[in-house]
């Protein structure tokens, strides 16, 4: 069964574009087939960050009825599928953002997860994309005003009667004096299953429009995606072992394995 997970955060500049990616990144890395699509209609970004800005076919193609969603699959290096929104603005003005769970079903049984970027806030296609999933992930930063509107965003999707699975802090940092994770927890009454470290690593695999978790595995930053995909699939995550230089010649020589 096709599990629908809607990454949603209150307010814009919290990450969540950058955590769809690479959470999605993440799940393929542990074998699940993964699609990431950007419902963000209005000002779509992730054909962008990934450098494919423009597609043939995009998830706006199958919102007007012109294409059939998995016409609006592409498959991203690392594995993971991506269907990329529209970024003309003519093509928005053509799209019904209301065909969205409907077209969305159209993935049902072709992937393991569908992991739906929203608007940020709670406009109409932010409460379209919380309508599209089963779960709910909430993206934050760890300051008052970010969990503030995160705590309004819960509130909105569990009266659409969603669940929300947990809420991922990205942009941790120590020595800023954040809002602890206990604390956090109390005023949203949610669990944090995840926490994503300020890390430059993000910035350079947006550079290369890429996703961190490929571009530089054993950042901090990949390391805690990994483990945030390894919790919302109640497994294990594994610490990576950097090889040393005498064990990769022996790998070399192919005289371990």
């Amino acid at each position: 069964m096709t599990r629908y997970i809607t990454c949603i955060s209150g307010k814009g500049g919290v990450g969540k574009s950058t955590t769809s990616i690479n959470l999605g990144a993440a799940f393929t890395y542990f074998g699940k087939d993964t699609t990431v699509v950007d419902a963000n209609l209005t000002t779509p970004n992730v054909g962008v960050h990934l450098g494919v800005p423009i597609v043939p076919i995009n998830l706006n193609h199958a919102l007007q009825g012109k294409n059939h969603i998995s016409e609006a699959v592409y498959l991203h290096p690392v594995g993971t599928k991506i269907v990329p929104a529209g970024i003309s603005i003519n093509e928005m003005k053509n799209t019904n953002p209301g065909n969205l769970r409907r077209v969305l079903r159209g993935l049902l049984g072709t992937t393991d997860l569908v992991l739906i970027d929203s608007a940020a806030g709670l406009g109409r296609e932010a409460l379209l994309a919380i309508e599209s999933g089963d779960e709910i992930l909430i993206v934050t930063n760890p300051e008052l005003p970010a969990i503030t509107d995160a705590l309004k965003t819960i509130k909105v999707a569990e009266e659409l009667g969603k669940k929300v699975t947990g809420v991922v802090l990205t942009r941790t940092k120590e020595e800023r004096g954040d809002l602890s994770v206990k604390n956090i927890e109390i005023m949203l009454d949610k669990k944090v299953v995840g926490e994503i470290p300020e890390d430059e690593s993000i910035r350079e695999a947006l550079i290369m429009k890429d996703v961190v978790v490929y571009t530089h595995p054993k950042s901090n930053a990949a390391v805690s995606y990994k483990k945030l995909a390894a919790a919302l699939l109640n497994r294990e995550y594994e610490e990576e072992i950097e090889e040393g230089t005498f064990k990769k010649l022996l790998r070399k020589l192919k005289l371990v394995r």
